[in-house]
């Protein structure tokens, strides 16, 4: 055998093996190992999915004057000890000071999230009551004096650590945030976008933060 002919069955030789180990060969620099998306299984959802309507004011039987209330700031003074947890667990507006809530904003929050929200696998419900307390008003123009004034509007006062809104459904907080963010920039008191999660962490931070105190 020439020294030409034995070259060409080594050339020959490592072009199979090349071609074996190739074909052999699984690209694995550009997979990655991503964590599978969380379930929803257990989310239950209520009856209506959007946001009822809101009346104005209080209905009152015939008859019946509508009273004229006093300021009664006690209704905003301190934190929320009854609705300051999540229902379904999930995600929702909390007010951060106290405040009132007219009947615009409960317009703005419910077409807002209507119309932004999936109403196939997202739900939204109130956590306030509608307006009830009635806030008095003198016109334009007119002198002291002359007892109180007619009823102007009607507010839903809220108190520090209360749930507005509850939002959830088959989805993820980095999803809704943004729009639980731009609703709130157009409340009249400072609140937050917030998950279940966060409140646990938030109120674990404070229990340690008492206790390191005490100590």
């Amino acid at each position: 055998m020439s020294r030409g002919m034995l070259i060409r069955e080594i050339h020959s030789g490592i072009q199979t093996k090349i071609t074996t180990i190739l074909a052999n060969f699984v690209p694995i620099r550009h997979l990655r190992n991503w964590p599978e998306p969380p379930q929803y299984n257990e989310v239950e959802y209520p009856e209506r999915k959007k946001l009822r309507f809101v009346e104005k004011q209080p209905t009152y039987p015939a008859g019946l004057r509508p009273p004229k209330m006093q300021r009664q700031l006690h209704f905003m003074r301190g934190p929320e000890l009854v609705h300051n947890k999540f229902i379904h667990e999930q995600y929702g507006i909390v007010a951060t000071s106290p405040g009132r809530l007219r009947y615009g904003h409960f317009e703005m929050l419910r077409l807002t999230l209507g119309r932004r929200l999936d109403k196939v696998r997202m739900f939204a419900i109130w956590r306030v009551d509608p307006p009830w307390q009635s806030v008095t008003k003198k016109g334009q123009g007119k002198r002291m004096g002359g007892g109180k004034p007619a009823i102007d509007h009607y507010v839903t006062p809220v108190k520090t650590g209360r749930v507005i809104v509850e939002v959830g459904g088959d989805c993820e907080f980095d999803e809704v945030k943004p729009l639980l963010r731009e609703v709130v920039e157009k409340l009249p008191f400072r609140a937050v976008s917030m998950s279940h999660k966060l409140m646990i962490e938030k109120e674990e931070e404070k229990k340690r933060l008492k206790n390191t105190f005490i100590q």
